[in-house]
């Protein structure tokens, strides 16, 4: 998909999942909420889907400077981080990039904040490559 930041690890699903939540956390990111949308669709639609978690992180401070360039930003926030299981060992991590924001608001003020909110996700994600 356009406008991602995405990594495939050698790691099973749960595994992955543990190493995403410490990796956010060392870069300032908490998680609010997690969606097993596997099981859900599984308890909903009765359709069997390979594991996937969708986990919504915060950088408050990151937050709050995005909401003080765009009011209206918060119907993009939390970041919103996919893990989906690919394969027994490997798994797929994948965010929206943060300057994705600065394209749909068409404001220039959050630029800063994409950058750094984008660092932070790539070097969450990397740091759970070599995990």
């Amino acid at each position: 998909m356009k406008d991602t930041i995405a990594v495939t690890v050698e790691h099973p699903f749960h595994a992955a999942v543990a190493a995403v939540r410490e990796a956010l956390a060392v870069q300032g990111f908490g998680v609010l909420t997690e969606v097993d949308l596997a099981g859900t669709l599984h308890s909903k639609l009765g359709v069997d889907l390979p594991a996937q978690t969708i986990l919504g992180a915060c950088n408050p401070p990151l937050a709050l400077r995005a909401l003080q360039a765009e009011e209206s930003i918060g119907v993009l926030l939390p970041c919103n981080i996919t893990i989906r299981a690919i394969a027994a060992d490997r798994t797929l991590i994948e965010t929206l990039d943060p300057m994705a924001m600065v394209a749909v608001t068409d404001n220039e003020r959050l630029r800063p904040v994409a950058d750094e909110a984008a660092t932070r996700l790539r070097a969450a994600l990397t740091a759970v490559t070599r995990a």
